[in-house]
């Protein structure tokens, strides 16, 4: 697990920038997960979103970036990430994934749910429960002193021991005065293997987490992500703060 370039460390000032942008998203996430219900179309979804942002006098991180169209991805059942609104109903017994992401004052901050709708099969509850329990995991292992895989196995090795699988082929990430910064964080791996983590560093941890099999496609609008067996998947991320006492959520 190498990085391309140094991991930034965040000063007194950066953090607590980072932390009133991460207390904003949460604000506005909150609000957003009362909206998410039967009848409602992903691109509606998307519209409240732009309003919550606006009205929190902040930015959109997504939208924009790299011609990705939308203030928020808004992926469903099948769809792992990256999903484009559009006219699609949410019906009852889906789950839909919606990823956010803020610009305050020059700081990012990400943070992604999945909310179930109306009656969801138990096997898909505890789907997304596990991503959840998992990211939480991952998280409780981002003190001083341990190393970045110790987070990716800690998801990984929970996922797994509940029968689910863990998505390889995207990952978290750094983040700060920019939405993806050093290093890349992978949701799998063997433990004690790459940078140690130290004070000040800023990491958007996500597992995405499948249902079946971990393999995904991603469709021709070039940003959609399904499974490749089309089975649910779950998605679940929160922006954190290594400190001297250990992980801080900046998005709880």
């Amino acid at each position: 697990m190498q990085t391309k370039k140094p991991i930034k460390i965040k000063t007194k000032e950066d953090i607590k920038a980072l932390r009133e942008a991460g207390k904003i998203l949460s604000s506005i996430v909150k609000e957003l997960q009362c909206s998410l219900k039967t009848g409602i179309t992903t691109s509606e979804i998307d519209s409240i979103t732009e309003k919550l942002i606006a009205d929190a006098k902040v930015r959109p991180a997504f939208k924009g970036y790299r011609g990705f169209p939308s203030c928020a991805c808004v992926s469903v059942n099948e769809e792992v990430v990256h999903g484009i609104p559009s006219e699609r109903v949410l019906c009852d017994g889906d789950i839909v994934s919606v990823d956010v992401g803020i610009i305050y004052n020059n700081y990012y901050s990400d943070m992604a749910v999945t909310v179930g709708i109306g009656d969801v099969l138990p096997k898909v509850k505890q789907l997304m429960s596990v991503t959840r329990d998992g990211l939480l995991r991952g998280i409780a292992k981002g003190m001083p002193g341990n190393h970045l895989s110790d987070i990716s196995h800690a998801i990984q090795s929970f996922v797994e021991e509940k029968g689910f699988s863990v998505v390889r082929d995207f990952v978290g990430h750094g983040i700060g005065t920019a939405l993806h910064e050093e290093p890349e964080i992978p949701n799998f791996g063997p433990p004690h293997r790459g940078p140690e983590l130290k004070e000040g560093m800023v990491f958007a941890i996500e597992p995405m987490v499948n249902l079946g099999s971990w393999q995904i496609q991603i469709m021709e609008d070039g940003w959609t992500v399904k499974t490749l067996d089309r089975k649910p998947s779950a998605h679940f991320e929160h922006t954190v703060v290594i400190t001297e006492n250990g992980p801080e959520i900046l998005t709880r």
